[in-house]
């Protein structure tokens, strides 16, 4: 991965304290699995940003290199990559989502 590429997706992930690369937007998810990890986020009352992957093709395949991670969407929460769907839901489940955002 090219440095630029790299700096943009860090300093996206930096711009808020929690962080959605997902394809859609939080008000009109394109997909299943984004909808999913944006209504866990909307019920925990989190305050996060997001980008939408289908908007930008770099930044779709770059992502997923550096997370060395396959899919979207992808969570990051103080900078640390915390995984997609199955992964938030099931730590909303545990509580552990809950600390780690301060809800």
């Amino acid at each position: 991965m090219d440095k630029e590429l790299q700096d943009k997706i860090e300093g996206l992930i930096s711009s808020k304290k929690i962080f959605l690369f997902m394809k859609g937007t939080p008000d009109a998810p394109m997909c299943g699995f984004s909808a999913g990890v944006t209504n866990v986020l909307r019920s925990l009352g989190a305050d996060y940003n997001s980008f939408n992957v289908l908007s930008d093709m770099t930044i779709r395949e770059g992502i997923k290199e550096f997370a060395n991670w396959p899919t979207i969407p992808q969570l990051y929460i103080d900078g640390e990559f915390i995984g997609g769907h199955d992964i938030v839901v099931e730590m909303a489940r545990s509580g552990e989502l809950q600390k780690k955002i301060g809800a």
